[in-house]
């Protein structure tokens, strides 16, 4: 006998009630009820039967149910200790997910995953959506494509182009890893609660390889957070905040064909990566 489908309003307030589950504020629940939804983002995941899904934050299992339907090998990390009893029951249909209790940003992700390639699925809690979004990009992991649910805003941020005013550092870290797109609009009638802000799904297909090429990959990110770090700095000011002599910035611009007046929000990643390789080439010298 097929489980019911746990996308619905019905279904997840049964659910909630039969467990006495009062949603966290503080953990940013809000459940998805919308069966078509729910699809939408199997559908952009692209998943097949046999594919290794890690899901972040599976809620009661409203999304880990469709994963499983379509014959994914789910792995599961939920923060919230009171929610695996929960899955237990709405999951015990399925032999093709695991559920371990754990903080995404704690939690050794390549010991729990293995070196195979596999897929990022989430409706990600959006308080906390930026540090698990670089947590996954920066630890250099076999994932091959990242699909979250985030707020609308955030969405805009990742897939931002210079000279924006969402353009910024997660901006650059997200397209120097990955090709984001935004491939669906989720109303906040969606979710039970409905909430405050609108949502959208983000397709991030991971790069085989970086969007460009580096010396140092530490020291790309400190001239990015620092061209960032306060948005009306001129890049002249932006580099001596991470100690850049004063007397070499107009050289290592000028040597990237780059004004010394621009501003971070208005460089290309392939900009940013020119400085930072000569940055970097002086520091080998030394």
């Amino acid at each position: 006998m097929k489980a019911p489908t746990i996308a619905d309003k019905k279904v997840t307030r049964y659910i909630l009630q039969r467990f006495g589950l009062h949603m966290s504020k503080r953990l940013g629940q809000n459940f998805l009820i919308d069966a078509g939804i729910v699809q939408g983002i199997v559908d952009v995941a692209d998943i097949k039967p046999g594919d290794r899904v890690l899901e972040i934050g599976p809620g009661i299992g409203t999304l880990t149910q469709a994963l499983c339907e379509a014959g994914a090998d789910v792995t599961c990390v939920e923060l919230d200790k009171r929610l695996p009893e929960i899955l237990a029951h709405t999951l015990e249909s399925y032999d093709n997910v695991r559920v371990i209790q754990g903080d995404i940003l704690k939690v050794n992700i390549l010991e729990i995953m293995g070196e195979e390639p596999f897929k990022v699925v989430a409706n990600l809690p959006y308080y906390i959506t930026t540090p698990i979004i670089m947590e996954l990009l920066e630890k250099h992991l076999p994932i091959t494509d990242i699909v979250v649910m985030v707020q609308k805003e955030v969405a805009e941020r990742m897939a931002a182009t210079p000279g924006g005013k969402t353009y910024g550092a997660l901006s650059v870290a997200v397209q120097y890893y990955t090709v984001p797109e935004i491939a669906l609009h989720v109303p906040p009638r969606s979710f039970m609660p409905p909430p405050e802000v609108d949502s959208v799904v983000v397709d991030c297909k991971v790069r085989q390889e970086p969007a460009v090429d580096l010396i140092d990959e530490k020291m790309f990110f400190r001239v990015v957070k620092a061209a960032f770090g306060q948005r009306r700095k001129t890049l002249n000011n932006a580099l001596k905040s991470i100690g850049v002599d004063k007397n070499i910035i107009a050289d290592v611009l000028a040597q990237a064909g780059i004004e010394t007046t621009r501003r971070g929000e208005t460089l290309t990643m392939e900009e940013f990566a020119a400085i930072s390789n000569i940055l970097s080439k002086m520091s080998m010298e030394k």
